[in-house]
């Protein structure tokens, strides 16, 4: 069995708030207080279209259905030799909560909204500090701030001091009511130039823009990525545009990647996504890399 860390873990049901799901998935920038009914399919809407369903439950606003807690995800993740995951969609608030019945077996990162400013950063620290957070995420996806907006620079900052890694959502996204290129590459660059010491991932590996990816991957010495909210199988699917990514993740950027099995999202068995990535056309020891290595050295576990 192979060991692995899971850069993203659904949070289960029981800790997940709807009203956040509801509020990142609304209308981008500042709510107004009379809107008016937007078309039908229109915003987050849209995956259900693009994917026609394959990812209903992701942009729902409501919970899912009881999946048994973080006691039968840890179970699962036993059974597929698992040792860590990164938890995602759990508000910060839960983060002491899941160390204290879990600890060891979880990696936290918190959200915070740049336009806080310095309260912003008082409360990473304390986050820190007192509950354990691990580092940040940022969704430009949901604030529809690119990564490298100065509003951020502050929590970098912060980052850095604190030694904590941040983690950017890259990718190109479907929701039609914001610019379909906020979490290019090319924002993580500036980020990355400006801030030498950060450990940055990048989020969902930038596709369609591998070529970027792969670019700045060899360009950045602190910059890795994970391969979370994709198929395993399709990396290796000629013209799904991963081909260069793939020829890079088994050559000159293997030490680079980690994987994102993304379990709620693709509706799969731990087991099975592991497989699937098992038998990707990689050298034996890079998917070992991949899988867990990557990992446990970007997170100083090692």
């Amino acid at each position: 069995m192979p060991r692995v860390i899971d850069l993203e873990c659904e949070a289960p049901a029981s800790l997940q708030d709807p009203d956040y799901r509801a509020i990142n998935h609304g209308r981008p920038g500042t709510p107004f207080p009379e809107p008016v009914d937007r078309p039908e399919g229109y915003g987050f809407a849209n995956y259900q279209h693009v994917f026609a369903g394959g990812v209903a439950r992701e942009h729902a606003t409501e919970s899912p259905a009881d999946d048994g807690g973080l006691k039968q995800m840890v179970a699962d993740m036993d059974v597929a030799g698992i040792e860590v995951s990164v938890l995602v969609d759990a508000p910060n608030a839960v983060i002491p909560q899941v160390h204290a019945e879990f600890p060891g077996r979880f990696i936290t990162m918190a959200v915070l909204d740049p336009r806080d400013g310095m309260r912003a950063v008082r409360e990473l620290e304390r986050l820190v500090h007192e509950d354990g957070a691990m580092g940040i995420r940022v969704s430009p996806l949901y604030t529809c701030i690119p990564a490298d907006d100065r509003r951020y620079y502050p929590l970098y900052s912060k980052c850095v001091e604190l030694d904590v890694p941040v983690r950017i959502y890259t990718s190109m996204n479907y929701a039609n009511d914001r610019p379909y290129d906020l979490g290019h590459p090319r924002h993580i660059d500036n980020v990355a130039i400006d801030f030498p010491e950060l450990r940055i991932i990048a989020g969902l590996s930038g596709w369609p823009w591998i070529a970027d990816m792969v670019g700045l991957l060899r360009r950045h010495p602190n910059l890795y990525c994970d391969t979370a909210a994709h198929r395993p199988k399709y990396f290796a699917t000629p013209g799904s545009g991963w081909e260069q990514f793939l020829q890079f993740g088994n050559t000159l950027s293997q030490d680079k990647i980690m994987v994102g099995l993304s379990r709620g999202l693709m509706k799969m068995s731990y087991e099975s996504l592991i497989a699937e990535y098992e038998n990707l056309p990689l050298k034996e020891r890079v998917i070992e890399k991949w899988l867990y290595h990557n990992a446990a050295r970007f997170f100083r576990r090692d």
